[in-house]
């Protein structure tokens, strides 16, 4: 298909004013050509081929706008894509026939918390910069993640706007609904904390019952039943978009009256499909570029993101709510490896990773800020509540 057109003067802008990595301008050096190469280790089959395509479709639409927009000079981005399965053994094949490859510039990797997990190692000891978009904070937190970063809502910051949420709606008692892995019990485990815990600040919002599910499970109609019966004011659902939709029409049969809150990692389409109807007012956070035509654009960023909004709607006939996390993704990359420099067809990794950690963006996601300390750079502002009215997401209040 031929470029957005319309895409090109935004996107431009966008990339001069919103996505410089630490306050020097976007740009390559006229005399500079060839390609800058990007792996991406997707779940394209496998347990989450939704998400992983979603991922696929924005890199690639991102790709074809930087690359029709004259702003990288001489060079080209071209993207290398593998498939999974969401099997970390396959997902190690992936990493490892990319960090083999001198003209990798860097790697991308889907919605996989263990394969992410996996492949740390294996991105230091070769030193190619990597960014996963999987969930869990083990991805890019801990012991040999000097190479390893991540972008997407952190579950810290996801559970501090629930628990502030759930203050305001003065709710007294909860139940939970999670995944049985790495970001499931994360996510379990800092709402324990959040609501229930030591801290002063605690929310003090007793958690009646807890239950989990693997990410594989196609029915969580008995984990459902079995929180409805503790009768809580309100259910947590820390689950994929599937099972979240899975979630609400157990809910629904079971006549649950109370009210009900997605985690972040629910989001995926902007129409909730077959559950609309029964998902009306529950309430999830996310970013503001899954409701962003509801948003004013009063700076360039937003104007960017509802261009991203609008062009990848007309492309792929509808939003998925993720896209942005890994058209972000790869915009850091390619900024770092046009500063970067190096030698045609062998890029300065260490000098990309380099620039990566310090990388400072107002992206289509929102503020991405990263540290030496800190690899998860998603601020937490820039997650909002959205809530389900009329079969879509809105932003709330």
């Amino acid at each position: 298909m031929r470029p957005i057109r319309s895409a090109i003067p935004a996107l431009l802008a966008s990339a001069i004013l919103a996505t410089s990595l630490t306050g020097c301008q976007f740009g390559a050096p006229e005399e500079e050509s060839g390609e800058i190469v990007i792996g991406a280790d997707l779940e394209l089959s496998g347990a989450a081929p939704q998400v992983g395509k979603a991922y696929q479709r924005a890199l690639e639409l991102k790709v074809e706008q930087l690359n029709e927009s004259g702003a990288l000079g001489g060079r080209r981005v071209r993207l290398d894509v593998r498939d999974n399965k969401f099997d970390p053994s396959i997902s190690a094949t992936n990493i490892g026939d990319f960090t083999a490859d001198p003209a990798i510039s860097g790697i991308i990797m889907g919605s996989c918390n263990e394969c992410a997990i996996g492949a740390a190692k294996t991105v230091k000891s070769k030193q190619v910069p990597t960014i996963a978009l999987a969930p869990a904070g083990d991805v890019a937190a801990g012991a040999d993640r000097e190479y390893m970063f991540k972008l997407g809502p952190n579950a810290r910051d996801n559970v501090g706007a629930i628990a502030a949420e759930l203050r305001t709606r003065q709710i007294e008692t909860v139940a939970l609904l999670h995944t049985a892995d790495k970001y499931g019990e994360e996510g379990a485990a800092t709402l324990a904390n959040e609501l229930v815990g030591p801290e002063e600040d605690a929310t003090d919002v007793p958690i009646l019952a807890k239950r989990s599910v693997k990410v594989t499970d196609t029915d969580v109609s008995q984990a459902v039943g079995a929180l409805v019966e503790e009768e809580p004011d309100a259910i947590i659902v820390w689950t994929p978009a599937d099972q979240a939709n899975l979630a609400i029409g157990s809910l629904r049969s079971e006549g649950f009256k109370g009210q009900v809150f997605f985690d972040a990692v629910a989001a995926a389409d902007l129409f909730i499909g077959n559950s609309g109807r029964a998902a009306e007012n529950t309430t999830m956070v996310f970013t503001q570029t899954m409701v962003i035509d509801d948003v004013i654009a009063t700076t360039p960023a937003k104007a960017a993101s509802k261009q991203w909004f609008r062009d990848y709607t007309a492309r792929f006939g509808g939003y998925y709510g993720y896209s942005s996390f890994a058209a972000d993704a790869l915009q850091l990359v390619v900024d770092a490896a046009v500063r970067a420099g190096g030698k045609s067809g062998e890029p300065d990794r260490a000098r990309i990773r380099s620039l990566l950690e310090t990388a400072e963006t107002d992206g289509l996601s929102g503020p991405i800020r990263m540290t030496p300390e800190n690899h998860s750079g998603l601020m937490p502002q820039a997650l909002s509540l959205l809530v389900a009215r009329g079969g879509r997401w809105r932003l709330a209040g």
